[in-house]
């Protein structure tokens, strides 16, 4: 196999893996309070042939000297766009969303291997009993809703009407009279890129932590004490996904044009071979 094929091979498996992210968004359009990922490459090791005999040859050249003959790209790296997405009344009571980026709620998934603490944009949150006389927050997937102290939130089955205060603080009234509140917890993060999409619209810590070597405080920061202050977030409307389909339907135009390119080049290199083979 020559250089020509090498560099188109390397090259086409990296674009598949944009084609898989670009195709994850668009599928997404329509989830409350997604953020698009986007896809950022990097040359892979190449080769400097020096191709001139003298050094006063390259004199006034604009380009770098030399020749440089790379082996393709690769993807360097999947990025969370954070930006803002429109906002959707709902006129739910229950329904609220975060309008500042980088904040994200806090919920406790619970799956095969213990309960973790995942982040998530989207607000639409239910109750759930949990006795006769209690009711608990969680999410559309039935994952608990945390407060600032990450336990879930319960409230008594017995309320009448729920209020998103400043602060991010719900509070609950009840039938009597009587209220009952809680500190929503929330969470700012600051480097997006070490967070993982753990499914069903969550996004969480990766399990290498530690071989990463980066504080945990330097990924994110929890909005407690006097940061609360920062929260900004509205009642009865969710937010809407920030994917632009006229976008993203364009990059994947552009990939598939990369990707009869790259094609091409094996064919015409397999060509290429074929010739030389025949010459007797």
């Amino acid at each position: 196999m020559n250089r020509t094929m090498i560099t188109a091979q390397n090259t086409l498996t990296q674009l598949q893996k944009q084609m898989d992210i670009v195709s994850h968004n668009m599928a997404n359009i329509d989830t409350t309070g997604y953020k698009r990922r986007e896809a950022n490459f990097t040359d892979l090791l190449f080769q400097h042939f020096n191709n001139q005999t003298l050094p006063q040859l390259e004199v006034n050249r604009l380009t770098p000297n030399g020749i440089r003959q790379g082996v393709g790209a690769k993807l360097a790296q999947s990025q969370i766009v954070g930006s803002q997405g429109s906002l959707k009344n709902t006129e739910r009571s229950l329904d609220m969303a975060m309008t500042a980026e980088g904040q994200y709620f806090k919920v406790l998934e619970q799956g095969e291997n213990g309960s973790a603490i995942r982040y998530t944009r989207d607000g639409a949150f239910y109750l759930t009993p949990l006795s006769a006389n209690e009711n608990m927050l969680v999410t559309s997937n039935g994952y608990p809703v945390l407060d600032e102290n990450n336990n879930p939130i319960t409230f008594s089955s017995d309320v009448k009407e729920f209020t998103l205060q400043d602060e991010g603080r719900l509070m609950a009234t009840l039938n009597d009279g009587s209220t009952s509140s809680f500190n929503l917890g929330v969470v700012h993060i600051k480097k997006s890129q070490f967070l993982e999409q753990k499914g069903e619209n969550l996004l969480g810590l990766p399990e290498n932590m530690a071989e990463l070597n980066t504080p945990v405080n330097d990924i994110l920061t929890d909005l407690n004490g006097p940061l609360r202050n920062q929260i900004s977030m509205q009642q009865r409307v969710l937010e809407q996904s920030n994917v632009d389909m006229s976008k993203e339907m364009t990059e994947l135009i552009n990939l598939q044009r990369s990707y009869q390119f790259q094609s091409r080049s094996v064919s015409i290199a397999d060509q290429m071979m074929g010739l030389i083979n025949g010459i007797r």
